[in-house]
C-alpha cells in the first residue's frame, strides 16, 4: 500500500510508543528544501522559522509521551546535502526532541542493508519504505507488509555502533 498526503500523516502520527528512521541517502532532492540549500552553500544565515512545523510535531509527539529518533548513516566525506543537514536541520530537530545518532560506515558496513533503502518503523511493528530515485527525489513511501522482525534487528545494530550526533560532529570537527 502507498502512503501519500493525509494519508501518510494519519498512519505517522498513529504510533503509540516509537517512531524510528533508518535514513541513508547521501542527499535528499525534496522539492520543498531546496531554497534553504541554496541559502546554506551561498553562506547566508538560516531562517528563523527553519523547520518549524516539523518541530512542532515533534514537541508534540515528546510531550504526548511518545519517542522519535533515527540513525543517520552517513560516509566520508560528507555530501553537501549532509553538511547542509548537519548546521541546520539536525540541531533544531534534536532541541524539539528528536533522538538523533549517526552511524559512520566509511570503513564498516556493520551487516546493515546500505543499498540505499530509508524507512520508518512504528512502534517495532509497522515499517514503511521510502522509496528514493538515484539523485534524491523521493518516488514513494510504501507500507512493507512482510515480517519486521529483520527491521528490529537493523536497528539495535544501528544504534549499538551510532554516536549521538553532539558526539561525531565533536570528534569529526564539522
Amino acid at each position: 500500500m502507498l502512503l501519500d498526503g493525509e494519508e501518510w500523516r494519519q498512519f505517522f502520527d498513529a504510533f503509540e510508543h516509537e517512531a524510528w528512521r533508518f535514513e541513508a541517502q547521501p542527499t535528499y532532492t525534496m522539492p520543498r528544501e531546496q531554497e534553504n540549500i541554496g541559502r546554506f552553500v551561498r553562506g547566508e544565515s538560516k531562517p528563523e522559522d527553519h523547520n518549524a512545523r516539523w518541530h512542532e510535531r515533534v514537541r508534540g509527539f515528546v510531550a504526548s509521551g511518545r519517542r522519535i529518533g533515527r540513525v543517520r548513516i552517513v560516509r566520508r566525506p560528507l555530501t553537501e546535502y549532509q553538511r547542509y543537514q548537519f548546521a541546520w536541520g539536525i540541531p533544531g530537530n534534536i532541541a524539539a526532541g528528536e533522538d538523533i545518532r549517526v552511524l559512520d560506515v566509511t570503513a564498516q558496513d556493520f551487516g546493515l542493508p546500505l543499498s540505499g533503502q530509508d524507512w520508518w518503523m512504528f512502534d517495532g511493528a509497522r515499517i514503511v519504505h521510502l522509496n528514493f530515485r538515484t539523485d534524491g527525489s523521493q518516488i514513494n513511501r510504501e507500507v512493507y507488509e512482510g515480517d519486521p522482525a529483520p527491521y528490529r534487528a537493523w536497528q539495535r545494530i544501528a544504534l549499538e555502533h551510532a554516536v549521538p550526533f553532539e558526539e561525531y560532529v565533536k570528534v569529526l570537527g564539522v
